[in-house]
This record gives structure tokens, sequence and C-alpha cells, in this order.
């Protein structure tokens, strides 16, 4: 098993990719609640993908990568899985986590997904699992995803529906921005959570990026854990772009807006545990 590291990364880049290090351990921490959150949409996505036993993957915005290891057992020993992603850090959890689980089939490679800098027609099949919608540039990203597919592959992303799909999203992106004296903006822009969520805009960049076939579909994924306070765990551990918000407050500041954040997240705490609404896009598309 190896790593491999592009030589030439932009400083917008290598900044990106700092920025999402402050995070991967505490992805990589709360692997179990991210994995029951997104068993049905990870299988979806692979299906969807149409990956099978021998094809070569692109996993991309890899994460700590748990759908990479279902995808290695997925294409078997005379298959391979690449999973890529912006941070070093996170990419260092992702190859713990393939070595542990004695995977031989998994390459590690660092780089912005918006230049992969991999050859050209390498990959049977591309996924990228809640990480399109944070690239600055998506248009760009799936333009990439298209060079390294090979004739026929397919891919499948999964983002964020719209604000009004997800109430947990909109608590959490507008309390912190709030507490930040941020001014309301655009959730659509690109680069944010739901920037994807805006109805038919995904599939108008499939297409736009050369992808044939392109379909989506909607998929509820409620997030269930005992309590509020386990979800904010997550969050304050997780959750990058929250984080980065509320980074310049002081630690007082910081205490308000934290509290303030849980409280409104408490209506989602039932008899049976705490259940977060969530409705996901799974879009696919082929070369």
């Amino acid at each position: 098993m190896t790593i491999d590291l592009i030589s030439k990364t932009t400083v917008a880049s290598t900044q990106a990719g700092r920025k999402w290090d402050k995070t991967a351990a505490g992805w990589d921490k709360h692997t179990p609640e991210i994995r029951n959150w997104l068993r049905v949409t990870t299988d979806a996505m692979i299906e969807m993908a149409a990956i099978r036993p021998g094809d070569t993957v692109l996993d991309l915005a890899a994460g700590a990568g748990d759908q990479t290891l279902d995808i290695a057992r997925k294409v078997g020993e005379k298959g391979s899985v690449v999973a890529s992603d912006i941070s070093p850090g996170i990419l260092e959890h992702a190859f713990a986590n393939a070595v542990a689980a004695g995977h031989q089939n998994v390459r590690i490679h660092c780089a912005d997904a918006e230049h992969i800098g991999l050859a050209e027609a390498t990959f049977d099949a591309a996924v990228s699992r809640l990480g399109l919608m944070f690239l600055p540039d998506p248009l760009q990203g799936l333009c990439e995803i298209v060079r390294v597919l090979k004739p026929g592959g397919r891919f499948c992303s999964v983002v964020f529906a719209g604000p009004d799909a997800n109430p947990c999203l909109r608590i959490l992106m507008s309390s912190a921005m709030r507490h930040a004296g941020i001014a309301p903006s655009d959730p659509f822009r690109p680069g944010g959570l739901v920037s994807l969520g805006k109805p038919g805009l995904i599939d108008a960049l499939f297409s736009k990026a050369g992808f044939h076939g392109v379909a989506t579909t909607r998929i509820d994924a409620p997030f269930h854990l005992p309590a509020t306070k386990d979800y904010m765990a997550f969050i304050r551990d997780a959750a990058g772009p929250i984080l980065q918000i509320l980074a310049p407050l002081s630690a007082r500041a910081q205490a308000d807006a934290w509290a303030g954040i849980t409280a409104q997240l408490e209506i989602y705490q039932t008899e049976s545990g705490w259940i977060g609404p969530n409705t996901l896009l799974l879009t696919t598309g082929q070369r």
C-alpha cells in the first residue's frame, strides 16, 4: 500500500487542506456514528456507480475512508481503490484504517479535487460522498472526474439537498453566522454545505461537464443518536465549516454560540433518542 503525494499544489488548495486537517481526528473519531448515519446512502452510492469486482475506482474527497473500505471489499483483490482528499491529515487516518482492515488494494492520493493530477481514462468508476459541494468550482471538479474516467465509466456523488430539506444544517449555519456577526448570505454560493442543493443545479453541472444519462435521487438520511449532546459532540469535533465560522470568537462567545445551537437542536430530541432530519441528493452520470 502506498501514499501518493502530488508535488505541485496551489497555495489555495494547501490552505484548504490545512483547514480540513484541523478536523481530521474528529471525523475519524466519529466514524461509527457517520457510518450508521450514511449506511443506506453509501450502499446506494456504490450501486449507482455500478462498481463491480475487479474495477479500479476513485473515491474523491474520501475523508477518513470508511466508504473506501466498502469499495475495496466490493472490487476485491483484482480491483483497486484510490482514496483522494485535499487534507493530508485526514488521509493519514484513511491509510491507517485501510491497513487495519487488511486491504492491499487501496492507494492514498493527496490532491485538490479540481486538479486531481492522475492520468486520463484511469478509472472504471468514481464516487464522492459529501465532498463535491465544498469545491469552489464544482464544474471544474466534475470535468476532472470525466477526464480520469474510462469511456463508459460511471460517477455517483452525494451532496446535501437545500436548506429547507436540512433544518439541522440551517440551524447550525445561521446560528454560527449570527454569533460571529456575519450577515446572511446565499446558501447556494459555491463551496457551502448546501451549495449544490438548488433544484436542478447539480444535474446541469453534470451535463455541462460532459456526463450522459444524468439522474438525481433524493434520499432521507436522518441522523440517529441517543441525545442532542451526542450530535453536538460530533459537530464540535468534525464540522469544519461551523468551526471555521466560530474560530475568531472569544472562548466565552463561542460557548454562548454552542449553547444557543444546542438549545435549538433540542427540538429533535424524542423519547427514542435524537433524530436529526437530513436529505441528500445522489446524482449519477456516465462518461
